[in-house]
C-alpha cells in the first residue's frame, strides 16, 4: 500500500508542476489576493487531477469513453472560460489602485480577500482542470507502466489515487509558498505588471486551446 501511495505521489508531483495556463492563474491570485487563495485554487486542480487519476485506475471506461468522445467541447467551453478570466485579470490589473495601507492592515486586509470568496477559487480552477479530458490517458498511461490499477486491488488503486491527489497538492502548496515570497518583495507596480502578463498569456493559452479544439 505504501508503494502505491509513493508512486502515486511521484506521478502527481511532476504532472501538476508542467507549465500551463492554470499555473499562471494560480500565481496571480496568490499574488493578488494572498496565499490562503491561491493554496485553495491549488487544491482545485489537485481534486481535478485525482478525479481523472481514479477514473484511470479503476478503469471506469463508460466514463472515460464519454468524455474523451467529448473533448472537442470540452476543451471548447474550457479555452473560452481561460480567454475570459485572462482578460478579466487584464482588466482588473490595468486599473489603477489606490497606495497599499500600512503592513499590519495589509496583511488583514489580504487574509479576508482569501476568506471571501475560497468556494468560488476552489471550484473554478477544479472547472478549468476538468476541461481536459485527455488528462485520464495521460494517467492511464503510467499508471499501466507502474503495473497498478484496478485489476491490482481496489486498495492499491485507492492508495495511488491519493498520492496523486498528494503530489498535486504538494506541488501547489511549493508553488504558493514561493509566489507568497515574492508578494512580500515587490512593490504594487510589480505586481500589476506581473498581473497584466499572467493574464496576456491565459488569453494565448485559451486562444491556443479554443484553435486545437476547432481544428481537431
Amino acid at each position: 500500500m505504501a508503494r502505491a501511495l509513493l508512486l502515486g505521489f511521484l506521478v502527481g508531483f511532476p504532472i501538476a508542476a508542467a507549465p500551463g495556463p492554470i499555473a499562471f492563474l494560480i500565481i496571480r491570485r496568490t499574488l493578488a489576493r494572498g496565499w490562503l487563495s491561491g493554496a485553495i485554487s491549488g487544491l482545485g486542480v489537485a481534486t481535478g487531477d485525482a478525479l481523472y487519476a481514479a477514473l484511470a485506475a479503476f478503469g471506469i471506461t463508460a466514463i472515460t469513453s464519454v468524455l474523451i468522445s467529448q473533448k472537442r467541447w470540452i476543451g471548447l467551453l474550457g479555452g473560452i472560460a481561460i480567454i475570459v478570466v485572462g482578460a478579466r485579470i487584464v482588466a482588473n490589473a490595468s486599473r489603477p489602485h489606490p497606495d497599499p495601507p500600512p503592513e499590519g492592515e495589509g496583511a488583514t486586509r489580504h487574509a479576508g480577500e482569501g476568506n471571501g470568496n475560497s468556494a468560488g477559487a476552489y471550484l473554478s480552477i477544479l472547472a478549468l482542470t476538468l476541461s481536459n479530458p485527455p488528462t485520464i490517458l495521460s494517467f492511464a498511461a503510467v499508471f499501466a507502466g507502474l503495473g497498478l490499477h484496478v485489476a491490482a486491488g481496489w486498495l492499491p488503486a485507492l492508495m495511488l489515487v491519493i498520492g496523486v491527489f498528494l503530489g498535486s497538492a504538494a506541488w501547489w502548496l511549493v508553488l504558493t509558498g514561493a509566489a507568497t515570497w515574492l508578494r512580500a518583495r515587490v512593490t504594487p507596480a510589480i505586481t500589476r505588471g506581473i498581473g497584466i502578463g499572467s493574464g496576456i498569456l491565459l488569453i494565448a493559452f485559451g486562444v491556443f486551446t479554443v484553435g486545437s479544439a476547432v481544428l481537431h
